[in-house]
């Protein structure tokens, strides 16, 4: 946003000119229309006021927002709407402190659509980042009354959300690294070290062990192919990641994951976790159980899930409670189905729901912990053991050679 000159004609055809704070000269004649002002001409601001995230954000240039700002913008509005500040000015607030140029550029738009008349949650929609699930929770609370409770729930929702994607991100993440390093130092030794003691038990001219020339033909393959093996390693990854953005892929390697003995518990759980606590954030908001279930559907990031939950959603439109399909699911616990068919029973199936999502979440994080536990001893002595193998293949021969003499 900057400072545009402008001068023109008013109402009744008299001269005037003045300042319009406006993102670019569409802006400032939409603006001056707005107040029947025909525009003679317009003045650009000076380089000094020129908004370089604004012009970022035009030209596709600028970051997107995630999860993690969208949070921290939900919860500062819950707050502002709660103390009773007036959604404009709160949107303008917010505007004013807001430090990424997308999220700021929305938040814009969306208090001058606001002003314009249309509803906080037409004006969210029609901005990228503002997925259903937030739109909808809006809707229900401008038509509730209840905006400000809404966006309370959404804040709380949306943190705990993104600590399961954390918990689960870190459980993949740190064995990944620990076996990287450790097969990169393997590479180092096999490449730089070994060949050096190749060269010594050339000039020794001793008969290397079994071991030791086991090591030696190894360190030979990684040498020769190395160049080639790197190279397509990183193709094939390429091609993976183009593959899993596929229909069939994504289902095919959410499905992988899902079965993994020791990683597939901690992503069933999470995304179960996920799916209760938004099953329970939007029925206690007033949404239906049918639009909850597509609003699901839409926001689980595993496909596998995702058509599941589709599944569950026929089978309620055909007149079926929501435990019957789910208790048809092989990863959904049966102790879970059974408390969602009391919390049918008693008509709080949004309570329950988020007292399983807490349970779920409970065991995503000691099943995140215990891994951790079990697998980092497990690497370090399965690493240690492939360093200490190339080290005794290489110095045996030393050691035999000694004690010949």
């Amino acid at each position: 946003m900057a400072n545009y000159g402008w001068e023109g004609l008013n109402k009744d055809g008299v001269r005037e000119s003045g300042t319009v704070n406006a993102a670019d000269e569409k802006e400032v004649r939409r603006t001056l229309r707005g107040r029947g002002v025909r525009v003679k001409k317009i003045t650009p601001p000076s380089f000094l006021e020129f908004d370089i995230g604004e012009w970022l954000v035009a030209r596709g240039f600028a970051k997107a927002f995630g999860p993690r700002e969208l949070m921290t913008f939900t919860k500062q509005l819950a707050i502002m709407t709660d103390a009773g500040v007036p959604i404009i000015q709160a949107l303008e607030i917010l505007f004013k402190s807001e430090r990424n140029a997308s999220l700021k550029n929305a938040v814009k738009t969306i208090s001058i659509d606001v002003g314009e008349g249309k509803t906080l949650a037409e004006a969210m929609g029609k901005q990228k980042g503002f997925d259903r699930l937030y739109c909808n929770l809006v809707k229900a609370g401008e038509a509730g009354g209840i905006l400000d409770e809404i966006l309370r729930k959404l804040g709380e929702h949306m943190d705990r959300a993104e600590k399961i994607k954390a918990q689960i991100k870190s459980a993949m993440t740190y064995p990944a690294i620990v076996v990287f390093v450790g097969l990169a130092v393997i590479w180092g030794l096999m490449t730089f070290v070994v060949p050096q003691f190749v060269e010594m038990l050339k000039d020794s001219g001793q008969e290397p062990p079994f071991i030791t020339q086991l090591v030696i033909d190894t360190s030979n393959f990684i040498q020769e192919y190395s160049l080639i093996g790197i190279p397509g390693m990183l193709v094939g990854v390429v091609l993976l990641q183009n593959y899993i953005k596929t229909t069939t892929g994504k289902i095919a390697f959410d499905n992988f994951m899902m079965r993994l003995p020791v990683f597939g518990p901690i992503v069933v759980k999470g995304n179960l976790a996920s799916f209760c606590r938004t099953m329970s954030t939007l029925l206690s908001s007033g949404v239906s159980l049918i639009d909850s279930l597509e609003i699901c559907v839409e926001t689980i990031d595993n496909g596998v899930v995702a058509n599941d939950l589709k599944t569950v959603r026929k089978a309620i439109e055909q007149g079926k409670t929501l435990t019957e399909p789910l208790s048809k699911i092989d990863y959904f616990p049966d102790m879970v189905s059974q408390m969602i068919r009391v919390g049918e029973q008693t008509g709080r199936v949004d309570s329950m729901l988020e007292k399983v999502a807490e349970v779920f979440e409970e065991e995503v994080n000691n099943l995140v912990t215990n891994m951790t536990k079990l697998i980092e001893p497990f690497i370090i002595v399965f690493l240690g053991g492939m360093v200490a193998t190339v080290l005794v293949a290489m110095y045996l021969p030393i050691f035999m050679s000694a004690g010949g003499n």
